[in-house]
């Protein structure tokens, strides 16, 4: 069983009848170091699963980039603006390794309803965890300060801080990379 196959059977609770229609949409794909998933201002018609590497989102804002998430093995990445409304993607998306997706065009993602009966309540779910997630990264921007930042990300994502330069670590927790390297050495020492 795949990656994916096992993800979406745990997560989901998907009979393995529907998995195979389910994971028979999605095409296996490589993006290098460097290459980009999508540009801010195109459209993003496609939804991925990550089977390996690290992906960043992020946006130009004045003369600095910043991250709001990095993608790694097992998780779902998209566009989410231009894939759902069709408009022009408002972040980047670029592999920040060489990484193995699977990939569902938007088109074969409109046939999931189609295959899974209750895919409605599937997908309703899922964006409530998506959503609940994103509650608490700003819960945690609002109510802690940049070193409990850097403690609580760190114990969730200790993977993340050999694979990923620190400066997207940084800007993705909201402070300066200086005050990162700070925190970090104090927490080494």
């Amino acid at each position: 069983m795949t990656e994916l196959e096992n993800y979406i059977k745990s997560y989901f609770g998907i009979t393995n009848q529907n998995l195979d229609k389910i994971t028979s949409l999605f095409n296996e794909s490589e993006l290098k170091k460097g290459e980009y998933y999508t540009k801010s201002g195109q459209y993003c018609e496609k939804l991925s699963f990550v089977k390996s590497g690290y992906i960043r989102l992020f946006a130009k804002a004045n003369d600095k980039e910043v991250t709001q998430w990095i993608a790694a093995k097992g998780h779902f990445l998209t566009e989410l603006y231009s894939f759902n409304f069709k408009q022009r993607a408002r972040w980047n998306i670029q592999a920040l390794t060489d990484c193995e997706l699977y990939i569902i065009n938007k088109e074969n993602y409109v046939l999931l309803n189609n295959i899974v009966p209750n895919w409605a309540e599937i997908e309703k779910q899922f964006m409530a965890s998506c959503f609940i997630q994103l509650e608490d990264r700003i819960f945690s921007h609002l109510s802690l300060n940049a070193e409990e930042r850097y403690h609580q990300f760190f114990e969730n994502n200790k993977e993340l801080f050999n694979q990923v330069p620190l400066q997207y670590l940084a800007s993705m927790l909201g402070m300066s990379p200086e005050t990162f390297s700070r925190i970090r050495n104090k927490k080494n020492s």
